[in-house]
């Protein structure tokens, strides 16, 4: 093949697609917190998520371990693989020891029906569920929400608290928070004005604050 031939051959492929013929799209990206109880790191929770042409995969992994005296006093494990279409839940896949105390979560979407199953039984829920999703801000108008780890389908209210600002990796950033409140939940979450997920706070049974900060 000529010269000639070579610069016509990748001139005419670059203009198949400049001119609109369809090529997959792939978008990464991944919040990786410092987890904090009240003012003591106890451990890290990691967001891993790939985007491809509409279609999301999560990765969840988060580890803590509690000391009081030098004794592991609280333990926490917890792995979850999430699958997309747009803004709905197809497919989960989670385990979870929390300090003993096992879970297993799997979830499937099919004929507009999402199926969870857990260790304790089976329910079927509608066509489009969201997990806590706190990396998708389509999460902030739900009033239901799946909870990865048990399988609970949550009745929650999201309330939007106004502008804030926030100390991110060492930086006052702009943000604003967002309220999320259930029976036992009590979660405040901060986004960027781009809405990107930026920091959590959350009060444990105990009063003392579960907070994640970016790494």
């Amino acid at each position: 093949m000529s010269w000639t031939s070579k610069i016509c051959r990748c001139a005419w492929l670059a203009a198949l697609i400049a001119g609109g013929t369809p090529v997959s799209t792939l978008a990464q990206q991944t919040w990786d917190f410092r987890v904090f109880l009240d003012q003591k790191e106890i451990g890290t929770h990691r967001f891993d998520l790939i985007e491809r042409d509409g279609e999301r995969e999560l990765v969840s992994q988060a580890r803590m371990t509690v000391k009081l005296l030098f004794v592991t006093a609280y333990t926490y494990e917890h792995h979850d693989v999430e699958r997309w279409h747009d803004d709905c839940l197809s497919t989960l896949s989670s385990t979870t020891n929390d300090n003993g105390e096992k879970h297993r979560v799997d979830v499937q979407r099919r004929d507009g029906v999402t199926v969870v199953q857990t260790l304790e039984g089976t329910q079927r829920l509608g066509e489009c569920v969201l997990t806590f999703a706190y990396w998708n801000p389509a999460m902030l108008q739900q009033t239901q929400l799946l909870n990865s780890q048990d399988g609970e389908h949550v009745k929650v209210k999201i309330t939007d608290a106004g502008a804030d600002s926030i100390v991110v990796r060492g930086v006052q950033t702009p943000a604003r928070r967002y309220e999320l409140r259930s029976q036992k939940l009590s979660i405040d979450l901060w986004y960027s004005q781009q809405q990107q997920w930026l920091a959590l706070e959350s009060k444990t049974e105990r009063g003392q604050k579960l907070i994640y900060k970016l790494k």
